[in-house]
């Protein structure tokens, strides 16, 4: 048994009491010469939260002294929540609420130490906390007395000033002190930073409390709020590289742009089968392609066929541990932080039409009625026949006039590198045939997705945002994406290749990373139907599938449906990588991986090795050359799973603070005009103060605060619901339809402010 596990194991006992290191090493019966081991392992359990020092430098399991460890996230308000801890194979325990005064020194995102309080929260406290502060319910309440880790040393924001001091203004408005900085003046750096740059702050040790942190300007970033600045912010705070290391280039440079003879052996050659794949306007690399054949007996064949990475990136080279340092792509605003170099990613792994391409497939055969006959795999080649944007599978799938099809508008030139795109260059006859078989895909993407939904998967698509930005960089159009026929097409498809994939794996018993995600907490879950209640949405018990199922069904009509499927989504668990297939609860399936997008997704990757393996040793397919066939050791795939975890959540906080930026200058730059744009609008929410809006185009939120409606004195009514002019009796109430204008920008804080147009 390793040491750490022995150290565990001895505090776990029942009759067992805090010791110091001298009482560990007699009762573990260690030898002199393990004494600096176990100091090291001690140290390591302590940085990692298993355990905690108290008094007189004793040990102990942080729950022995009412203490618990985790990251704390914090509110605007000041207030935050600590996330605790989790042991591997252990559920996970509730949230710890922290006030304002209880967070120490503690910065957002840091493992810090927290002591319980005695009481557990009453109805009052939990009204408190949606205030700032008090526990919410299922949370526990204490404060922190130890910062374990700082999860940031560096930080990005607004060099500013007053008459005796500089600071800088965070970025983050969870970060809610300002940093001390000293003089301009005094800066190393060439030229000096100004009032108003972006710059890199360099913290120093933050001791106390009532003064406010101190750090040093180490890089300029630029003016604050230009499109470079903010760009390298982010790459900063979220440690994002743009460029690859010397040894990946030299590596990938070696690497073959078209596919050769050598790389066609022992596959089987599907390049005479029509085949397309279907992706956005912008997209530059395609990970997956569709094909279909018509085959004897009118049994019809989908082959499902995503892109082999793994044949031209092998273990342990240096693009691989690259590729599994990024762990994934990031797909900011405007840019893309590929996980691979661009040889790969938009080259020889892409997917491009009219070219050979080598592909991991899924052939599933169908009856004309569409029930699936037969499942296989293979290692493949393919050629795809055409590349289609979303809008032009739509239109094939529900478009009878083939002209508008022909006529369909071209994404510009700057938001894509990709070419072959136009409709308008095939004859009728080849248009007819693209139809027929995007309509035959269609026809059996459209039943398992009934099906899906009859098992109670849960329909959580909504419309997304997409922000297009100028050749300078800045925002220019944002257009709500729908969620249509064409991305369901795409979906279903994936979806049937992951599960048929995990379910093998898992199968024959082999190691493999696999998409988890857990039941929801049912105390979350009776929080949830509280806030459906207040908006005249009446639940049953929502632990029982059929129930949220019932429940997002209804809201698809409801007026605030978008904002309280937001809050469904928030009740439920974060999805995350586990070397146990321990099943998906969205999706309601037993088995389920990730295998379809192995250029943007380490895991992806990871898992078209493992399936290579699989070909080899229990389908007794021949080997390929180039693609290793070496099992995942089961350690390896715990520890990967865990870090592509953390690295998923990192590029999502780093896409969404893109978003966030991108909003803001965009309607920054509404302020600028002389005439503003009317944007309709629904209300979602009334307060005393004003009410919450979300534009209906740009799903843009914001308030309307109730000092902007100067046509009469406005009162919350006695429901909450409406907002009420009490000369003119005019009523402002959640669902209602408005138009509004930006009336005030505040980048610091992240918040837009409308007015009632």
């Amino acid at each position: 048994m390793k040491l750490q596990d022995r150290i565990l194991k001895l505090m776990r006992r029942a009759d067992y009491v805090p010791l110091d290191d001298r009482s560990l090493e007699r009762n573990l019966q260690l030898k002199k010469q393990d004494r600096r081991k176990l100091q090291l392992e001690i140290r390591s359990l302590v940085a990692s939260g298993q355990i905690v020092r108290i008094k007189s430098n004793r040990y102990c399991l942080p729950s022995d002294a009412d203490l618990v460890t985790g990251r704390i996230r914090f509110r605007q308000s000041g207030a935050a929540l600590v996330i605790p801890d989790r042991a591997p194979g252990q559920p996970e325990p509730p949230a710890v609420s922290i006030k304002a005064e209880d967070t120490s020194v503690a910065m957002h995102g840091d493992h810090v130490v927290v002591r319980l309080e005695s009481r557990r929260p009453g109805a009052r406290d939990r009204k408190a906390f949606r205030s700032g502060g008090a526990p919410g319910p299922g949370e526990r309440s204490g404060r922190v007395i130890r910062i374990l880790e700082r999860r940031q040393t560096i930080l990005t924001g607004t060099l500013q000033r007053t008459k005796l001091f500089h600071f800088v203004a965070p970025d983050d408005p969870r970060l809610i002190h300002d940093i001390y900085v000293p003089d301009p003046k005094e800066s190393t750096l060439s030229p000096a930073p100004q009032v108003g740059d972006k710059v890199v702050v360099q913290l120093h040790e933050w001791a106390q409390r009532h003064v406010n942190p101190e750090g040093e300007v180490i890089e300029i970033l630029g003016r604050t709020n230009e499109p470079s600045a903010e760009f390298k912010a982010i790459l900063r705070k979220f440690n994002l590289q743009t460029t690859f290391p010397d040894p990946v280039l030299e590596e990938a440079a070696t690497i073959p742009a078209e596919v050769g003879p050598k790389e066609r052996k022992n596959r089987l050659d599907l390049r005479s089968v029509p085949t397309l794949t279907i992706d956005p306007d912008d997209a530059k690399d395609f990970d997956d392609a569709l094909s279909l054949e018509y085959l004897d007996g009118k049994a019809i064949r989908v082959g499902i066929h995503i892109a082999d990475v793994s044949a031209y990136v092998q273990p342990d080279t240096a693009i691989d541990r690259e590729g599994q340092r990024r762990g994934n792509s990031t797909y900011l605003v405007g840019k893309v932080i590929p996980m691979l170099p661009e040889s790969l990613s938009n080259g020889i792994c892409s997917l491009h039409e009219k070219v050979d391409r080598l592909v991991k497939s899924v052939l599933i055969t169908f009856s004309r009625n569409g029930k699936v006959q037969k499942t296989e795999f293979a290692n493949c080649i393919i050629r795809s026949n055409k590349r289609l944007t979303y809008k032009q599978a739509y239109a094939l799938i529900t478009e009878n006039d083939l002209g508008k099809v022909r006529r369909l508008p071209l994404p510009p030139a700057h938001q894509t590198g990709s070419t072959g795109q136009a409709l308008n260059t095939l004859d009728r006859k080849d248009l007819e045939h693209l139809q027929k078989w995007v309509r035959q895909l269609w026809t059996f993407a459209s039943r398992l997705r009934r099906q899906r939904m009859d098992r109670g998967s849960l329909d959580l698509d909504m419309p997304e945002m997409k922000i297009y930005v100028d050749a300078d960089g800045y925002a220019d159009r944002i257009e709500k994406v729908e969620y249509d026929e064409s991305h369901q097409l795409i979906e279903e498809y994936m979806l049937l290749a992951n599960e048929t994939v995990a379910a093998t794996l898992k199968g024959v018993r082999l190691p493999a990373l696999y998409r988890v995600h857990d039941k929801p907490d049912p105390e979350k879950l009776n929080e949830l139907r509280d806030f459906l209640a207040t908006f005249d949405v009446a639940t049953g018990d929502l632990t029982n599938r059929s129930e949220i199922v019932r429940v997002l069904k209804l809201l698809k009509t409801h007026p605030q449906g978008h904002l309280l499927r937001i809050q469904i989504l928030r009740s439920l668990k974060r999805a995350c990588y586990r070397a146990s297939p321990d099943g998906h609860y969205g999706l309601n399936k037993t088995d389920y991986t990730h295998f379809t997008s192995p250029i943007r997704r380490y895991s992806d990757l990871v898992v078209h090795r493992v399936f290579g393996h699989f070909l080899v040793r229990h389908r007794n397919q021949p080997r390929v050359p180039g693609i290793s066939s070496v099992p995942l050791p089961a350690a390896k795939a715990v520890s990967l799973a865990e870090h592509l975890s953390l690295t998923e959540q990192n590029s999502t906080e780093a896409e969404r603070e893109s978003v966030k930026v991108k909003l803001l200058e965009f309607f920054e730059r509404e302020l600028k005009k002389t005439r503003r744009t009317r944007f309709a609008a629904v209300i979602l929410e009334t307060r005393n103060h004003g009410m919450f809006v979300e534009l209906t185009e740009s799903m843009a939120y914001g308030l309307v605060h109730v000092s902007t409606l100067t046509d009469d004195l406005y009162r919350l009514d006695a429901g909450g619901t409406a907002l009420i002019g009490r000369k003119k009796r005019r009523r402002y109430e959640t669902g209602q339809q408005i138009e509004v204008q930006v009336e005030r920008v505040d980048r610091l804080k992240r918040q837009i402010d409308f007015r009632v147009a």
